[in-house]
């Protein structure tokens, strides 16, 4: 009678989606693993898996999605579109986004690029009047656990 407690119709509708999504033949689909819900619950979208063509996806695995887990200390789970005022800002309180660190993976952001942001930083710019756009359904659900929904 187990069975029915191991398969929960939410699983089976998850495991569905990501069959399709496999299905659908582009060379990106090896990566495109299923990733978590956003903070509006239904399945988190793709924030941006090649920046700028540098062949490099944002996310704390790299792989497009603000995903997350034991390993991300910082929570990279919030997808913004920066801007000039943010990247000033940001270096401004010692996050410099703005420099390529090729041996972390990163390009360097300019104004327009989307990248997954830690939830704490994207608050600590909300509360000085700099905070970028979001995408709510790039923004993975545990950023909930740090910046209310209502925001």
């Amino acid at each position: 009678h187990s069975h029915n407690i191991i398969h929960p119709s939410s699983t089976d509708a998850s495991f569905k989606t990501t069959q399709l999504t496999a299905e659908q033949g582009d060379d990106d689909t090896s990566e495109a693993k299923y990733s978590g819900y956003n903070v509006l619950g239904t399945e988190l979208s793709c924030c941006c898996s090649n920046v700028r063509e540098t062949g490099i996806g944002t996310g704390f695995y790299r792989n497009g999605f603000c995903s997350t887990g034991d390993n991300d200390v910082g929570r990279h789970t919030v997808c913004v579109q920066v801007t000039d005022e943010f990247l000033s800002y940001s270096k401004s309180v010692g996050n410099d986004l703005s420099t390529p660190m090729p041996e972390y993976l990163f390009p360097g952001l300019k104004e327009g690029d989307r990248w997954c942001l830690c939830a704490q930083r994207w608050a600590q710019a909300y509360n000085a009047g700099k905070a970028p756009k979001l995408f709510l359904q790039s923004t993975h659900e545990k950023t909930l656990d740090f910046i209310p929904f209502d925001i």
